[in-house]
C-alpha cells in the first residue's frame, strides 16, 4: 500500500480525489492549503505528493520549492494550467511529472505507479480477485470473463468497460466518466462510443437494451451492472418517481470493434 499526500484546495475534486485513490488500494492523506501540505509532507513522510498549483495561501510551485529544499519525496503536480512555461517550470522545480486537469483517475493512477517504480518504492502489484456479479465472474489480472460458467470473448475495450463496471456494480456511471476513465477522453467529450461498445457488451451477455439482465440505462443518469436478480422495483413503474430504466438505442452491424 502506497501513501499519498493530495494537496487540493477545492473540496469536491479533493473527495474525488481520495474516494478513487482509495479504490485503488492507496491509503490517502489530503490538505486544502499550501502551507498545511507543506506540514503535512514534512512530518508524515508520504511516499508521494500530488501537488496543485493554484491553491489559496500560497502558490504551488512555492509550495514545491520549499519542499524541495527539505525533502525528496516525488511530487507530481495535478492542475488547469497547461501552458508550456508553467509546465517546464515545475519540473524544473523538482516535479517528477505534470498531469493537467481534467484527467481521469486511471491516468493519474498509472502516473502514480510509474513516478514509485522509477524511485524504487512501488510495492509488487498483487493479483487483483475476480469479481461476481450473479452468474458473471470478471477477474481482472487474467483479463478473463465467464458468465455462467462460460468463457467469453471480450475485446481488449470492452473488457475494460466490462470491467470498470463491475468493480463499481449497482452504481449508476455516467457515460462522461466511461469516457475519461475507460476511454482516457476528457471529461465532457461526447460521442456515441461508449453506447456502441455497450451494444457489443450486452450481445455478447445474451441480452437487449430493451429486455436487459446485467447491463441496465437509467435514462438521462447513466448505465449500471447488477445481477438479475438484483433489479430495481422501479424498473417498469412510474409510480414511485425514481428513474425509469430504458434502453440506450443500441446500433446496427456487428460487434467486437474498438474504439
Amino acid at each position: 500500500m502506497s501513501h499519498l499526500l493530495v494537496v487540493e484546495d477545492d473540496p469536491q475534486l479533493r473527495a474525488a480525489l481520495v474516494r478513487a485513490l482509495r479504490d485503488r488500494g492507496h491509503a490517502v492523506a489530503t490538505a486544502g492549503t499550501g502551507m498545511a501540505g507543506l506540514d503535512t509532507a514534512v512530518t508524515h513522510r508520504p511516499d508521494l505528493v500530488v501537488l496543485d498549483l493554484g491553491l489559496p495561501d500560497v502558490d504551488g510551485g512555492q509550495v514545491l520549492r520549499m519542499l524541495r529544499s527539505v525533502s525528496d519525496v516525488p511530487v507530481i503536480v495535478a492542475t488547469a494550467r497547461d501552458e508550456e512555461p508553467e509546465i517546464v517550470a515545475a519540473l524544473e522545480d523538482g516535479a517528477d511529472d505534470y498531469i493537467v486537469k481534467p484527467f481521469g483517475s486511471g491516468q493519474l493512477e498509472a502516473r502514480i505507479k510509474a513516478v514509485l517504480r522509477r524511485q524504487g518504492s512501488a510495492e509488487p502489484d498483487e493479483p487483483e480477485p475476480p469479481v461476481q456479479v450473479g452468474g458473471l465472474q470478471v477477474a481482472p489480472s487474467a483479463r478473463e470473463v465467464t458468465l455462467d460458467g462460460e468463457a467469453l470473448e471480450l475485446t481488449p475495450r470492452e473488457f475494460d468497460l466490462l470491467c470498470y463496471l463491475a468493480r463499481r456494480q449497482g452504481q449508476v456511471i455516467s457515460r462522461r466518466e466511461l469516457l475519461a476513465e475507460v476511454w482516457q477522453q476528457p471529461l465532457g467529450s461526447a460521442d456515441k462510443t461508449v453506447d456502441v461498445h455497450l451494444s457489443w457488451l450486452r450481445r455478447k451477455l445474451g441480452e437487449t437494451a430493451q429486455q436487459p439482465r446485467y447491463l441496465h440505462t437509467v435514462r438521462t443518469v447513466g448505465v449500471k451492472l447488477a445481477a438479475p436478480e438484483e433489479r430495481e422495483e422501479t424498473e417498469e413503474t412510474g409510480e414511485t418517481g425514481e428513474p425509469r430504466v430504458e434502453g440506450d438505442g443500441e446500433e446496427t452491424g456487428e460487434g467486437g470493434g474498438e474504439g
